[in-house]
């Protein structure tokens, strides 16, 4: 995501770091260490040991709750433009849950100014630090995003984190804010600090469900049920 900024903004970066090999990869190769076989015996039985159902994760509360974010999403995005107005752009979220349930997969693309933008998140929960996290790479970045968060007392509004490298090619602090207006539509924005120390928000998209003729019937009905 901070990369649609730096297209909009027409920064490019260049690349970070070079290939290369260090001295210590030249190095003589390390000596052949001796196990006795009751050792290699042992660690061999501990590895051929099968599995319970009770040793492995299981998906918390939290990735459950992720899941109701599968399916397709039309994605309208805004961005700021060089007069300061902000310029729109479509693009499509499609979101499904890895196998075994604990990571959302987005696969984003989007048309920019005639240009094609493809994204790439995943986003989960760590159970030991108690926080949501999520990785964002893109076509138009070197550079690996990962942000950390947690959602407010409702439940609707999830704050996220991090630092990444900046326009000016320095580390600098986003943050992302997703606003759950409905099961079917969400709002995400994201901000960055500027030279002056204050947050700005340099990106809105709104996402909305892709839906078939039998959900939005579904949908329309539990609307008027409420109203």
């Amino acid at each position: 995501m901070l990369s649609i900024q730096r297209f909009a903004d027409r920064h490019l970066f260049e690349a970070a770091t070079r290939g290369g090999l260090s001295p210590q990869q030249h190095s003589k190769p390390e000596p052949m260490i001796t196990r006795s076989p009751i050792r290699s015996l042992t660690a061999l039985l501990a590895c051929a040991l099968p599995l319970t159902a009770q040793d492995m994760p299981t998906p918390g509360p939290e990735h459950k709750a992720m899941a109701a974010m599968v399916g397709t999403w039309d994605a309208t995005l805004h961005t700021p433009g060089p007069t300061g107005d902000w310029m729109e752009s479509k693009g499509v979220s499609k979101k499904k849950m890895m196998a075994g349930g604990f990571w959302l997969v987005d696969d984003f693309q989007a048309n920019m100014m005639g240009m094609k933008f493809v994204g790439h998140g995943m986003s989960g929960y760590d159970p030991l630090e108690k926080k949501h996290v999520a990785t964002w790479t893109d076509s138009m970045s070197p550079y690996l995003s990962i942000m950390k968060g947690s959602y407010d007392k409702s439940g609707k509004v999830l704050t996220m984190t991090g630092k990444a490298i900046g326009m000016d090619g320095k580390m600098t602090e986003y943050r992302y804010v997703t606003t759950m207006k409905s099961k079917n539509e969400h709002l995400f924005e994201m901000s960055m600090r500027g030279l002056d120390g204050k947050m700005m928000t340099t990106l809105k998209i709104t996402y909305k469900r892709r839906m078939n003729a039998d959900d939005k019937a579904l949908e329309k009905g539990a609307v008027n049920k409420r109203d």
